[in-house]
């Protein structure tokens, strides 16, 4: 009987054998792949985070100095370069150009370099040009050198929305906030401290331009970490960089980069056809083109209804300043929103009232037209939030960031001149005051469709 029963078990082992063999081979081959995603899940160290966010800090401070410096010290600059007064009026327009043309490169630097190291070529690129331009000696070479450093501007301001959602995914609203607050808080500081800071250094205006060189070379640090870290994103496969591996390894991280690639161009292709994306466009360049007319001509306003120019450039630190406060608290109650509209509302009301108050009463009531002015431009905040927002994926952000930034710049390119243009013929602020509280309302409207619950791939 046990002899018997040897043969029930031994006839089937020739069947068990050979599927126990096969699902050890199999599982044998099969057991580097259940690996790779192993790192994946545990996520980024946190120190990698931590200097994620201070990266990002540093990269906002710098975002902004290198155009309100300028306009502290613009009558300076005009004399000193012999510039004239409508070469001075293209000066204006130059960073919403250069916004425009040089943020279009921004995704296709990302997807070639990675986010990291084009932010941290942006920073070296601030840097140099804030170098560079106050010693050229000529008007052209002092362009050129502005538009170096608005280069580097360009791609981060483009960037930022990306790598907030890359490695922050569930802290859209926070991340925003932070780096919105540091971006009003650097777009503050140079209004308010580089004409002092001139004069500490002597009262030579190409002394007081330079310095702001030295916050934009200590942004570059954390960034040059970031460029060699090769840690996954969250949600992010391990084998994304082609030539890391050998092997079936190499061909599987091959093979992930390429379907990256296709699906971050496959939404290039359709954007135009979002009605979210054109809102959001509008949106951005709408509240762009209300920021530039007050960085560039608030002060003016105030001097021509007979406030001192010291008291003016403190007005318009101000309206700047409105910003660091509001630009964390307005993303994070963004994000907990279903649909952004009413914010959206709240803001270009303020502006309403503040381009009022500055045609009616602009001296006597000038503070209170600086801080609403203020809580209005932080529309732009609140538009970088929505970018992160109305996409599902990282390559749908980098692709909505990019066309809602640079469209946006380029429809704000014609505002500070036409603002210009309308002063000096008319020879007051009514007219001028009369266009930037009617813009207000196309940019209502533009924000509340960009505001709505839905995302690009919905549209698309």
């Amino acid at each position: 009987m046990p002899h018997d029963e040897t043969p029930a078990p031994t006839q089937a082992p020739p069947q068990t054998q050979t599927l126990n063999r096969s699902s050890a081979g199999s599982s044998a081959a099969r057991l580097p792949a259940p690996r790779l995603p192993g790192p994946v899940d545990a996520g980024p160290a946190p120190w990698l985070l931590r200097l994620i966010a201070v990266g990002l800090v540093l990269a906002a401070l710098n975002l902004r100095p290198a155009i309100t410096s300028l306009g502290a010290l613009l009558e300076e600059v005009r004399e000193g370069l012999h510039m004239s007064g409508s070469v001075a009026g293209v000066l204006t327009s130059v960073p919403p150009l250069c916004f425009a043309l040089f943020g279009v490169m921004a995704p296709r630097l990302a997807r070639r370099f990675g986010a990291g190291t084009v932010v941290c070529a942006g920073m070296a690129a601030i840097a140099a040009g804030l170098v560079i331009r106050p010693y050229v000696g000529s008007t052209a070479g002092f362009l050129a050198a502005s538009a170096l450093a608005l280069m580097g501007i360009a791609v981060s301001n483009i960037l930022m929305p990306v790598i907030v959602k890359r490695w922050f995914p569930d802290r859209v609203g926070t991340m925003t906030g932070l780096y919105s607050m540091a971006l009003a808080l650097g777009t503050a500081l140079a209004a308010a401290v580089t004409v002092p800071l001139t004069g500490a250094l002597g009262g030579n205006w190409q002394s007081g331009l330079a310095v702001w060189a030295v916050l934009a070379a200590l942004a570059v640090l954390p960034w040059i970490v970031l460029v060699r870290d090769r840690t996954p994103a969250p949600g992010q496969p391990a084998a994304v960089r082609p030539g890391r591996g050998s092997g079936a390894a190499s061909g599987s991280a091959s093979a992930s980069g390429a379907a990256d690639a296709r699906s971050s161009e496959a939404p290039a292709l359709r954007i135009t056809r979002s009605r979210t994306a054109w809102g959001l466009a509008c949106f951005f360049g709408l509240q762009a083109t209300a920021a530039y007319i007050t960085m560039g001509w608030m002060p003016q306003i105030f001097r021509d209804a007979g406030v001192p120019a010291g008291t003016a450039g403190v007005l318009l630190a101000v309206t700047m300043a409105m910003g660091v406060p509001l630009a964390f608290v307005i993303p994070r109650v963004a994000g907990r929103l279903r649909q952004q509209g009413p914010i959206v509302v709240v803001l270009g009301l303020c502006g309403l009232i503040g381009y009022t108050g500055l045609y009616l009463a602009p001296a006597a009531g000038a503070w209170a037209w600086a801080l609403l002015l203020g809580v209005a431009n932080c529309a732009f905040p609140l538009a970088l939030t929505m970018i992160g927002m109305r996409s599902r994926t990282g390559a749908g952000v980098v692709r909505l960031s990019a066309f809602a930034q640079s469209t946006g710049y380029l429809l704000s390119i014609p505002g500070p001149l036409l603002v210009g243009v309308l002063y000096q013929h008319s020879g007051g602020w009514g007219l001028p005051l009369a266009l930037m509280a009617g813009l207000m309302i196309p940019q209502m409207v533009a924000g509340v469709l960009a505001g709505r619950d839905r995302t690009i791939e919905d549209e698309c």
